[in-house]
């Protein structure tokens, strides 16, 4: 079986309404978070290895690192292979920063969008436009209401009523 999908099935089998389930997924969180923290720090580096290479750089289990290279694959500058990935599987964390940031606004995980790291990467107002951005392009806007007396949108020229409204 792909890391990936054991993961899946390992992660997603802790119901996060029960307790156990809520602490597995704190303890995840953290294991995340200090993942992040550690990228970065030095954001300018590529980090590249194996998964269980990348699992030790980062002090944790080779289940949770393929948990974490699915979480940040969208925000990589090349994707991993993660569907067929296995634990010599060679990956590189090649990441666009602006589009981490907006992926972890789109994930709602403020723990991570807020960590101090941030301050050296991006400026305060370029993360004030990613969130915004992120948060607009979620955000369904309804065209004005045609009325009655109103010109057709068709461009016919005449009045709604007497034109698409009937």
């Amino acid at each position: 079986m792909a890391l990936l999908q054991e993961w899946r099935d390992y992660a997603y089998s802790h119901d996060d309404r029960t307790q156990g389930g809520q602490q597995f997924w704190i303890a995840y969180f953290a294991i995340e978070k200090g993942i992040y923290e550690k990228l970065l720090e030095n954001e300018t580096e590529v980090v590249s290895g194996t998964v269980e290479e990348l699992a030790a750089k980062f002090e944790t289990e080779v289940l949770y690192m393929a948990g974490f290279l699915d979480g940040i694959n969208d925000s990589l500058k090349t994707p991993n292979p993660i569907e067929e990935m296995e634990k010599d599987t060679v990956v590189t964390l090649d990441i666009d920063l602006e589009k981490l940031y907006y992926n972890m606004v789109a994930a709602r995980a403020e723990w991570l969008y807020e960590l101090p790291q941030w301050d050296h990467i991006l400026t305060a107002e370029r993360r004030k436009e990613l969130y915004k951005e992120q948060k607009s392009s979620t955000t369904v806007v309804k065209p004005p209401k045609v009325g009655r007396n109103d010109p057709c949108p068709c461009g016919s020229g005449k009045k709604y009523k007497k034109c698409c409204g009937r």
